[in-house]
């Protein structure tokens, strides 16, 4: 499989497991948000930790969280680290809060952003009717946020902090694996301070959510628990995704994740669509079948260049 088909199918998985996670923090929705963020921090680094232990890559982990490691390091790493935990605790916010709709429109934001960022950092350009699908999806944001009827700071909030995560992401030397590992080492210890907190004084409880529940049934343990497979598993496919795919498809590609959020935050939470959302939908939709629908005859056509090229090349040989 090419680098190309490989990170297409990273980030179509990603954004996937992204789309219906809702549905899994909806079941620890009696938690407290900052409980589930610490589990969901500490259970990352498990999992993370246990994955650099089996590779033997221990030494290597450890290089990276040292000032030595410079700017393909911790310097990159800790405000990564920040940025995801931020964006990680919004939308269990949003969940929480009955905002489910607001995070898709976060997730619908978010691929101008990176597209923005592709094009004004990276160098990146839009080719054909790109330029009509990034046009279609702003036109779909602005119909939503009217329809909204106030500004949308939470979705403007997870989605710049997701773009400036994905942004310091592209620009690291190391693989996922190892990158998410250092991420998460870097926030468990304050994961596990907050926890300690939680289970002997109960930090954050309140009259709705009761904390410490960790242990309390097999169920909410079972849960928190799996909190690390939740998170960890898109984000390292998403990181593969990021080192293999433009800034311009790894936004524009969001519209699964949003697009599934949605359809959970309307069928399976019952929260009310708007005419608003009955115009935009069909807007994001479209636009993203002439992104694809142009991506694919790019690909198409660099392959169908590359195939001339080694057969003029092998004509050239062989007289």
């Amino acid at each position: 499989m090419t680098d190309r088909k490989t990170g297409f199918l990273a980030l179509f998985l990603a954004y996937t497991l992204w789309g219906i996670s809702a549905l899994y923090y909806r079941e620890v929705n009696h938690v407290p948000g900052l409980e589930v963020l610490a589990h969901r921090t500490f259970w990352s680094f498990v999992m993370f930790g246990a994955i650099i232990a089996l590779q033997g890559r221990t030494r290597e982990l450890l290089f990276l969280l040292h000032p030595k490691s410079g700017a393909q390091g911790l310097y990159r790493i800790a405000p990564a680290a920040i940025l995801v935990s931020l964006n990680w605790f919004l939308f269990i916010y949003a969940i929480q809060s009955d905002q489910t709709l607001e995070a898709s429109l976060a997730y619908y934001i978010f691929p101008l952003m990176a597209a923005g960022v592709g094009v004004m950092i990276f160098g990146e350009r839009l080719k054909g009717l790109q330029y009509i699908s990034m046009l279609l999806g702003l036109a779909a944001v602005v119909v939503l946020t009217i329809g909204l009827g106030a500004a949308p700071w939470l979705a403007l909030t997870m989605s710049g902090s997701f773009v400036i995560y994905g942004t310091i992401k592209k620009g690291l030397a190391v693989g996922a694996v190892i990158s998410m590992a250092a991420e998460a080492a870097l926030l468990a210890p304050f994961a596990l301070i907050y926890l300690i907190g939680v289970e002997i004084w109960g930090w954050g409880g309140t009259e709705t959510q009761a904390s410490g529940v960790f242990g309390a049934t097999i169920r909410d343990t079972v849960l928190l628990i799996l909190a690390g497979a939740v998170t960890g598993v898109p984000l390292i496919l998403f990181s593969i995704a990021s080192r293999r795919m433009s800034m311009i498809v790894l936004g524009l590609g969001n519209y699964h994740n949003s697009t599934l959020q949605m359809i959970i935050a309307v069928w399976v939470f019952g929260q009310v669509i708007t005419p608003s959302h009955m115009i935009a939908l069909p807007m994001i939709w479209t636009g993203l079948a002439l992104f694809t629908w142009t991506a694919w005859r790019a690909d198409r056509q660099a392959r169908t260049d590359k195939i001339s090229a080694v057969s003029s090349s092998t004509e050239e040989t062989v007289l």
